[in-house]
């Protein structure tokens, strides 16, 4: 709690010494998550990295995580900055600044240039300490620029990125970047869906225009059936919905949940219905698929169908995997007379595939969850909900 009157200062003091100590805090952190990625500490949890363990396990976001290990490894280069860090002088936004100029092609440039790294690192410090945010930007960029001059190599690939949010309502936000090359056939594509779609009296806005372009270009994608398989199965977007509320003609607002987890409405179901094939699963009592329909011969499609159902994604402790990167994995193998069915089915992810191959257990238990363990016999358990403090 801050103590003092609101109009006065003690309550600023409070704030102040609230971050050094958030600052402080975070210094122990990364430098923590440092040394459980060099012990490789997330293997023992079946995990390939710090990041994906602090996804799942601390329930971190993707750019939250992958700035702690990025911070962690900065650390060790800047210790400096590192100090200051530890000190509360430095926030955790300034080291991941800092970070971008000591990544490994960055220190390897300033080893072949003969670039002294501690004359670097107090220079960062110093700024960070008595200088405004931007100002500290601004003086890493002057660095990563000094140290390639002449711009980077021309490898499309290394300039290109695309980050996609999911938020809680299902909606996605992008953030991306393209070189020039793959800028220019992006912009040419969506324009042309841009310009085709202008009706009479349109007034949407040019970015709104520029969405619904984007979002028929892979209405085109698929629909034409040209994209690759995913998993034996051809990529389509799945809603489940209950038969009652898609014959209802009432909106029924939150009664369809997509392929992805996310809740639309019968109307939205409805309205991709009307464009799709509808297939008749019918569910028991427990939740469980018990009849998959006879749309083909074989039952595979169906099957896995029916486990993406009842899974919504790779079941090992900590793992988000989507179902598209997910496998259907015998609980007893097949090799084994383990059957063929729903009830001997778990959907998992190709690397935690590989782990069950390799001593790692899952099991389904009677209330419906998941549970996962080691080789050892112990289990794997994310973290509780963490704890109010104690008064």
């Amino acid at each position: 709690m801050c103590s003092g009157d609101l109009g006065g200062g003690d309550v600023l003091d409070d704030v102040a010494a609230l971050v050094a100590e958030r600052n402080r805090i975070d210094a122990a952190l990364a430098r923590c998550v440092r040394a459980a990625e060099l012990s490789q500490a997330p293997e023992r949890d079946g995990q390939k990295s710090m990041a994906s363990w602090l996804r799942g396990h601390c329930r971190l976001s993707p750019a939250e995580a992958s700035r702690l290990v990025r911070n962690g490894r900065a650390l060790e280069h800047l210790p400096a900055l590192a100090e200051a860090h530890d000190a509360g002088l430095v926030s955790a936004a300034q080291v991941a600044e800092a970070a971008r100029a000591v990544t490994p092609q960055r220190l390897a440039s300033a080893a072949a240039q003969g670039v002294g790294l501690a004359v670097i690192d107090a220079v960062f410090t110093q700024v960070a300490i008595d200088q405004p945010h931007g100002d500290l930007v601004q003086v890493v960029q002057r660095y990563r620029d000094d140290l390639d001059p002449d711009g980077p190599e021309p490898d499309p690939t290394e300039g290109r990125s695309l980050t996609v949010v999911k938020h809680a309502d299902g909606s996605r936000t992008f953030h991306g970047c393209l070189d020039a090359v793959g800028g220019e056939k992006f912009a040419v594509a969506l324009e042309s869906f841009t310009q085709a779609d202008r009706p009479a009296g349109d007034e949407r806005t040019r970015a709104q225009r520029q969405a619904d372009a984007l979002v028929q270009l892979c209405d085109n994608a698929l629909a034409s059936g040209g994209l690759p398989t995913l998993r034996t199965v051809k990529p389509h977007v799945a809603a489940r919905i209950d038969l009652d509320d898609l014959a209802d003609p009432a909106p029924g607002k939150g009664a369809a949940i997509l392929g992805s987890g996310a809740v639309i409405s019968a109307a939205r179901a409805r309205w991709l219905a009307c464009d799709g094939a509808v297939s008749r699963v019918v569910f028991g009592p427990d939740g469980v698929p018990l009849d998959l329909g006879r749309e083909h011969r074989l039952a595979d499609r169906h099957l896995r169908r029916a486990v993406e159902l009842r899974d919504g994604g790779c079941v090992f402790a900590g793992c988000a995997a989507p179902t598209w990167w997910a496998d259907v994995h015998h609980l007893v193998h097949w090799i084994d007379d383990g059957e063929t069915s729903l009830e001997n089915s778990a959907l998992l992810c190709e690397r935690h595939h590989t782990k069950v191959h390799h001593g790692f257990r899952v099991e389904r238990q009677p209330d419906g969850r998941w549970h996962t363990w080691r080789p050892d016999g112990t289990e794997i358990t994310t973290p509780s909900p963490l704890l109010a403090p104690v008064a």
